[in-house]
């Protein structure tokens, strides 16, 4: 009997025994957790004490126009396939051409496109910028794009030459519906015109000057004229001991420098998203007095481009804006094939900027 009671006492120790051990394993405390983790991610460089974690790296469409093309070629529905709802913004449910998958040759020239952006850098006039604050300001963003990307662009005073030497055109040709600045972006082929807008202020003394500069970059498809975005920018206080004007200018040109990466990545992007139909042409039709015949050419250009819209009808002319995946060169002879075949054999092109075209029927 007293050797069952002793085997009873022991079995009852190891159960106490097992019982405190168990306690004794569990995990720590989540202060201590926490303060793991911190260590782990200092020694891993993705934070530090005073730093947060490292943002996530730009999205490759973001940096790469190839694959921001692909992108936008994979969006694509293939035939007889429905689009997704708000797969992409803006883009009709129902039109003249069907969204079909775009073929190599399109899928190559939307690449190339993306791939070789043209830009025309100026300044905001209405902003009362110094003028040669604004020339320092769009040299640096030109100088950004000669030697980072490899661009020519069309510099300060050429622009300024081609505001005297077209305004004559500019007026007959625009009506004023558009401002000079993007009519000289058209007419010199620019696919994105980027306008600084900027103020500049001082303080200081002699040889202790101090500057700083605030505004914004705003992002227009140049054939359009539309506004595709903007990236604002405040500048941290420059100094110059030779000058109010060169601290400013130091504070201008810097903060503009910075800038362009975002510019140029958004730019991109922008134009990447705004293409998903087709790259926009824009067709003005001049003199189209038979309805009836505007209505075979409509049909006609549709079965060659992605997309046609009809704008505005007057028997004095007539819009329309076109959405194709393919060069300036192609779009012009396929107005020539179907105005033809709706009874304007000699239809003729009076002039083209950029994506805009205007022609005459020939009446």
């Amino acid at each position: 009997m007293k050797k069952k009671k002793y085997f009873a006492l022991v079995l009852a120790a190891f159960a106490i025994a097992a019982l405190l051990i168990g306690c004794a394993s569990k995990p720590a405390s989540p202060a201590v957790s926490a303060e793991s983790q911190q260590a782990k991610n200092i020694v891993q460089s993705t934070s530090t004490p005073d730093m947060p974690a490292t943002p996530p790296a730009p999205s490759p469409s973001a940096q790469d126009p190839s694959a921001a093309a692909k992108s936008v070629v994979g969006s694509q529905p293939m035939p007889g396939q429905a689009q997704a709802p708000g797969a992409v913004p803006g883009t009709p449910q129902a039109g003249t051409a069907s969204f079909e998958a775009l073929t190599p040759d399109e899928s190559h020239f939307l690449q190339n496109y993306l791939g070789r952006l043209s830009y025309l850098v100026y300044y905001n006039e209405a902003s009362g910028l110094d003028p040669q604050l604004a020339k320092a300001a769009v040299s640096q963003a030109n100088r950004y794009l000669i030697e980072k990307l490899g661009l020519s662009v069309i510099d300060f005073d050429q622009i300024q030459k081609n505001k005297k030497d077209q305004m004559s055109a500019y007026q007959a040709e625009t009506g004023g519906s558009i401002d000079i600045i993007t009519y000289i972006a058209q007419k010199l082929n620019a696919d994105v015109y980027v306008e600084i807008d900027a103020k500049t202020t001082y303080s200081g003394g002699p040889g202790n000057w101090s500057g700083s500069a605030q505004g914004s970059m705003k992002i227009f498809d140049a054939s359009t004229a539309a506004l595709l975005g903007s990236i604002s920018f405040i500048s941290p206080q420059t100094f110059s001991p030779v000058s109010a004007d060169a601290a400013m200018m130091n504070a201008i040109a810097g903060i503009v420098w910075q800038s362009m990466p975002k510019v140029t990545e958004q730019s991109k992007a922008l134009m990447s998203a705004s293409v998903s139909r087709g790259v926009r042409y824009e067709l003005v039709l001049q003199n189209t007095p038979d309805a009836k015949a505007i209505s075979q050419f409509e049909k006609n250009l549709s079965k060659k481009v992605r997309e046609i819209e009809r704008l505005s009808y007057a028997p004095g002319e007539t819009r329309f804006a076109l959405y194709a995946f393919m060069p300036a060169s192609r779009i012009q002879e396929a107005i020539y094939d179907a105005a033809a075949a709706a009874g304007y054999p000699d239809c003729y092109l009076l002039y083209m900027r950029g994506r805009s075209y205007t022609f005459n029927t020939g009446l």
